[in-house]
């Protein structure tokens, strides 16, 4: 199977709201599946198109029973609040307690083009409206206070930092 590089905080394509996908096709299903086998390497519970370049709207994950799609994914309605820890493949590292909607009902559309409307709460529903927030160009880091949001780039840029160390000392000893 492939895997494909997924873009990380700093990468403009993560702040832009992605188009809606206009051809469910073969091609479409093999970029899915791509999209699932690198969602499971990295390891994580979902992953959006534009998480990996592609600015079209569509998400893969698995809160547990198996791997889906969601097509041109909309969310219709919410209710009630839950707080949780969140962490995020486009942030490596890092996870925050979020406040979210309890329970989302979410509209779109599958690989066979059959429509999905489903109601999902608790950890599948976060699932969901996070995946959600990247296709409308909404990074994790920016459900965060003003507080949290300081503390948390201060530690993607010794992150960002380390990761420059190692591939520099990678470089020298490779001879590059």
């Amino acid at each position: 199977m492939t895997t494909l590089p997924i873009r990380t905080y700093g990468d403009p394509v993560l702040n832009q709201v992605t188009q809606p996908v206009e051809n469910i096709d073969g091609k479409l299903a093999a970029l899915c599946d791509a999209m699932i086998e690198t969602m499971y390497r990295a390891p994580g519970v979902g992953l959006a198109a534009n998480q990996i370049g592609i600015q079209k709207r569509l998400f893969v994950y698995d809160a547990g029973d198996g791997p889906s799609v969601v097509v041109n994914p909309e969310i219709v309605e919410s209710d009630g609040e839950w707080t949780y820890e969140e962490g995020c493949l486009s942030v490596p590292g890092l996870s925050w307690e979020i406040t979210r909607p309890n329970a989302v009902h979410l509209k779109g559309y599958d690989l066979d083009g059959n429509e999905i409307d489903l109601e999902v709460d608790e950890f599948e529903g976060r699932v969901f409206q996070h995946e959600m927030d990247h296709l409308n160009g909404i990074l994790l880091i920016e459900r965060l206070d003003d507080d949290q949001r300081r503390a948390a780039k201060r530690a993607l840029r010794k992150v960002r930092l380390s990761n420059e160390m190692v591939d520099d000392g990678l470089h020298l000893l490779l001879g590059e």
